[in-house]
């Protein structure tokens, strides 16, 4: 096991807000109406701030997935990964203390999929998406990476977004 304090949840909490924050006006753009993804930021925010773990939160991040499904099903795959990265914020107020590759989606996620949603708005061009990441890596505070280095790196698979937080785990691995 992990040892995660209160204070570690909440700064990888606010750190994956951070992160998924700016790529909300991707989604608001074609969705104006659909507030669920704001509605997981702002949770995750609340929550890195010092509100209550809660079932809220968690009831948040599964209407933040279902605006990314039906932004996908519209056709609007640039919204569908910023709903995504919402929701992965949302979802990082759950970090697990299990020493696996996969609980670093909880801690990177959000970064990944904003990633991608920056490169499908822009015509799928990849400068975008590396340009996201970077800013990305310049918001994680300290507490942060050292949370991120107890787990092991980010596993394989997970298609582009899954190659996005490879990079930013590395970057931040060795580079911070």
């Amino acid at each position: 096991m992990i040892d995660l304090s209160m204070t570690e949840l909440r700064a990888v909490a606010g750190f994956a807000a951070a992160c998924a924050r700016p790529v909300l006006a991707i989604f608001e753009g074609d969705r104006p109406d659909d507030r669920r993804p704001r509605a997981a930021i702002d949770a995750a925010e609340a929550f890195a701030n010092g509100a209550k773990r809660s079932k809220s939160i968690r009831d948040c991040a599964w209407a933040a997935q279902l605006a990314a499904r039906d932004a996908r099903d519209a056709g609007q795959s640039a919204a569908s990964e910023a709903a995504r990265a919402a929701l992965a914020a949302a979802g990082a107020a759950f970090l697990h203390p299990l020493p696996n590759a996969t609980q670093v989606k909880h801690i990177l996620g959000s970064a990944g999929h904003a990633a991608r949603a920056v490169e499908l708005s822009t015509g799928s061009s990849p400068d975008a998406g590396i340009a996201q990441i970077a800013q990305s890596h310049a918001l994680a505070p300290p507490v942060v990476i050292d949370v991120l280095r107890r787990y092991p790196p980010a596993p394989s698979g997970g298609g582009r977004v899954g190659d996005l937080i490879r990079q930013l785990d590395a970057s931040l691995r060795l580079n911070s």
